[in-house]
């Protein structure tokens, strides 16, 4: 049985590691994979506009006692009075049958109404029905679609500020269009119902797959900044620890966040049927999963490619292979910590590159050995360098 805290631990520390920098291409290809499914689930099914954008009539029967075969009773009992194209038949909680139809005229309405009174042996004031026009969904679709301009527009500008390079900010906008865009394409692929309620979906889960992007990166920044100062990690190998110190918390921040809202899609697909409650759900439900994927496997690679060849992390680059060179290359959470009263591992490089080609000293003494004996003393000052023996006297 895998011992979950000891795993934690093992990652933060650096005793294993996980090579997420390493190992892109095979997340790229991945996510290339989910896109293109995506992309073939708009092209070829569409969006499941509810009624709200397509516009037209809703019946409702309510308090039906009899639900057997309710599907093609309601078919039979709409298309038997009017000429309109196979309706859309669900049930609401546990004893409404709601029925969608294109748009019908008054006289139609009352026909249907009454049909489908007598289908499911009730009377006709059980029996809803409402016109819903198109408009209010464009106007709808129009706000969502201004609210997501003006978030993208802030979220840049605030991570940008923050994280003192537009680069975090273009690789977590990268994340999260990814994030959205599958989560749409799920949703045309499945043929899900899409409703206002989706779309506030569609907008709230972008909150959530920036709030693990941005907890990586600022672990990111943090190893970073103490790399710069003691030359151990290059940047790669700093975002790469940051993912794995982070990576048990994500997992349980997203499972903690996908245990209640499964729960809600269990109740809603069993007991409550289609409605506000089960489309909130389900687009929360796909995007906080595909967010949490997103921080972890595409967020922090883009953003190495974006600054990896940078002039100042080529240099740290160079200084962490040299120094990983005498440590024995592994890499360690210790690595990413400030210099604790040692040996300055930067001015040392500075040194043995100085030494490189012949420097060694005449008694044959490995240069990079002379070069950190040297630095000791630098080091310890002259209180604590050994003392010449006395002159002696004649």
């Amino acid at each position: 049985m895998i011992n979950f805290a000891a795993l934690g631990n093992d990652l933060y520390t650096g005793k294993r590691s996980i090579d997420f920098v390493g190992r892109y291409k095979r997340w790229y290809a991945l996510s290339g994979i989910f896109i293109v499914v995506a992309a073939l689930g708009l092209v070829i099914n569409g969006l499941n506009l509810s009624l709200e954008f397509r516009g037209g009539s809703e019946f409702r029967v309510s308090s039906v006692s009899n639900l057997d075969n309710y599907e093609q009773r309601a078919k039979d009992a709409v298309t038997s009075v009017a000429a309109t194209a196979a309706p859309e038949v669900t049930t609401v909680g546990g004893s409404t049958v709601r029925v969608q139809t294109e748009k019908l005229a008054n006289n139609e309405i009352r026909d249907v109404q009454a049909s489908l009174a007598k289908a499911f042996e009730t009377t006709t004031a059980k029996t809803s029905a409402s016109f819903v026009g198109p408009s209010w969904g464009a106007s709808v679709s129009q706000k969502a679609l201004q609210a997501l301009a003006v978030f993208l527009a802030l979220v840049a500008a605030v991570m940008a500020i923050y994280f003192r390079t537009w680069k975090m900010a273009v690789a977590g906008l990268a994340a999260l269009l990814h994030d959205l865009f599958i989560t749409v394409g799920i949703y045309a692929l499945a043929g899900f119902e899409v409703s206002p309620a989706t779309m506030i979906g569609f907008l709230t889960i972008l909150g959530y797959s920036l709030y693990d992007t941005v907890v990586v990166f600022d672990k990111v920044r943090e190893n970073t900044n103490e790399a710069r100062g003691n030359g151990r990690m290059s940047y790669a190998q700093a975002a790469n620890l940051a993912v794995n110190q982070t990576l048990v918390r994500s997992i349980n921040t997203t499972v903690v966040a996908l245990l209640p809202i499964a729960a809600i899609l269990v109740i809603g697909f069993l007991f409550l049927g289609p409605g506000t409650l089960l489309d909130l759900a389900l687009a929360l439900f796909v995007g906080i999963a595909v967010g949490a994927y997103s921080s972890i496997f595409i967020a922090t690679p883009l953003l190495v490619h974006m600054r990896e060849h940078e002039p100042e992390m080529v240099e740290l680059t160079k200084k962490a292979e040299r120094y990983q060179q005498r440590h024995g290359g592994k890499v360690l959470a210790s690595d990413a910590a400030p210099v604790d009263h040692g040996v300055d591992d930067t001015a040392v490089d500075e040194l043995e590159s100085a030494s490189v080609g012949g420097s060694a000293s005449s008694s044959g003494t490995h240069a990079p050995t002379a070069v950190r004996e040297t630095h000791k003393y630098a080091q310890t000052g002259p209180r604590n360098q050994p003392k010449r023996p006395p002159k002696s006297r004649r």
